[in-house]
């Protein structure tokens, strides 16, 4: 790994690394796992009382033989995101499962079924080898990954490939991900890497941005438009940071839901002038474990029409599923749309279908993005349009300690990795324009 990291080093400013194609793979490579035997280790605890710190472990893993198709890549950095830490909470379930049912796919996929799951969902790096097949990219091309796996052998996942029977999430679903020195991917993950940004802040938009993208601005997720309000839950974090700046930049008008002043302040320095602080308010949807308090749905409807003048929302994005389901569902405008991924705050939602059915409204299910999706997604931000909301770093032998941040929601915006890269702020090859947007990154790296 050594060599490789130092021709890429050594293209610092020259902007490429194709020297890298003529070192040889090293057999084996460290990346962060969980393992197999240790999927009941927390069984009978809390989930918000696992620790991912216990189960995620920095380890050197054989290399993986590089298929028909796919890439190897050198990873320079990458992030932490919700899937990472369910994964190392083994909830809802142990991906081994997913493993192994990928497992009998194939012989090729056979190489994913194994008694360690190299986790990871983004990467930032570079190519170091490509696969009988692939023409579109080459080593030593700078990329991001983004974490849709899919096969395409069936019918019903060439219109939208999210439809694919076959689509996993890479990292997640699959072997060999992101939080790594190396990654395994399908040459259809890869995107050109912004070249103002550097390796950490080019491995944190992947998942979350393309994922806002298509809930919010596809036409299969919201179909956002100019004017419409949005209200947004954790506005300042991994999801909804990339959600808000989405909305502002299509002309829409963001109610964002934070928990501090402090992720407050953050979505202001997005250009967001809407904000409510859950916890500083008060906001308690639930009267106890079991019963859902409507008189704070109203209440929480009022506080969103103080702020707009009376409107209420148009479309809703929706991502901590339990605890916020049912007002949701209740301060949606009359047609309006909640569109929901993820529920990080538990997956059985509860909404009282009075205010759905009678008021027409829409609840849309949204999962990832596809390739067209996630391609937009990051040339905005190659535009400089919409910035990387990275608000801390660690290294890679600290994963365990990122995603129990994550996890704890102790942080905004989203946490980087460094994988290879052995420093922050390496690998700007458009110096000029990232002076022009240096005031916004800055911003939203919470400096």
């Amino acid at each position: 790994m050594e060599q490789i990291l130092e021709a890429i080093l050594q293209t610092e400013h020259s902007g490429t690394a194709a020297a890298v194609a003529d070192l040889p793979i090293p057999p084996s490579y460290r990346g962060v796992v969980v393992r197999a035997d240790e999927a009941g280790m927390f069984e009978g605890i809390a989930a918000a009382d696992k620790d991912p710190r216990r189960s995620l472990h920095l380890q050197e893993v054989p290399t993986p033989v590089l298929g028909p198709g796919e890439a190897l890549v050198a990873v320079m950095a990458s992030a932490i995101n919700y899937n990472t830490v369910w994964t190392s909470i083994f909830e809802p379930m142990s991906t081994f499962r997913f493993l192994e049912r990928y497992g009998k796919l194939s012989t090729l996929t056979k190489r994913h079924d194994l008694p360690y799951h190299v986790v990871g969902s983004d990467a930032a790096g570079v190519v170091l080898r490509v696969g009988p097949g692939v023409t579109r990219w080459r080593p030593g091309d700078e990329v991001v990954a983004h974490c849709l796996s899919v096969e395409l052998e069936d019918a019903a996942g060439h219109d939208d490939t999210m439809l694919d029977p076959q689509q996993r999430i890479w990292g997640f679903e699959t072997n060999f991900g992101g939080l790594a020195e190396l990654a395994l991917v399908k040459a259809n993950q890869l995107m050109p890497k912004p070249r103002h940004l550097s390796w950490e802040e080019a491995a944190c938009p992947g998942l979350v941005n393309s994922t806002a993208y298509r809930q919010l601005v596809s036409h299969h997720g919201a179909n956002l438009k100019q004017g419409d309000v949005v209200l947004i839950w954790g506005a300042s974090g991994g999801l909804g940071s990339y959600a808000t700046q989405l909305a502002l930049h299509g002309g829409a008008i963001p109610v964002c839901v934070v928990s501090s002043p402090h992720k407050g302040e953050l979505c202001r320095r997005m250009g967001a002038e809407l904000v409510i602080d859950r916890v500083a308010e008060g906001f308690r949807f639930w009267a106890d474990e079991n019963t859902q308090d409507q008189a704070e749905w109203r209440r929480f409807g009022d506080r969103i029409r103080d702020l707009t003048a009376g409107e209420d929302p148009h479309i809703v994005f929706e991502h901590p599923g339990r605890e916020t389901f049912g007002v949701s569902v209740y301060v949606a405008r009359r047609g309006g749309t909640v569109v929901t991924c993820a529920s990080t705050s538990g997956f059985q939602h509860e909404y009282d279908n009075r205010y759905l059915w009678m008021n027409l409204k829409r609840i849309v299910g949204s999962h990832f993005a596809n390739y067209r999706e996630a391609w937009e997604a990051n040339r905005l931000i190659a535009l400089g349009r919409i910035h990387p909301t990275l608000s801390k770093t660690y290294p890679l032998a600290r994963t365990g300690q990122a995603a129990y941040e994550v996890h704890r929601n102790a942080h905004q915006g989203k946490v980087g990795i460094l994988c290879l890269a052995p420093a922050e702020r390496l690998g700007v090859r458009d110096p000029e324009m990232r002076a022009r947007h240096a005031g916004a990154i800055n911003r939203f790296r919470g400096r």
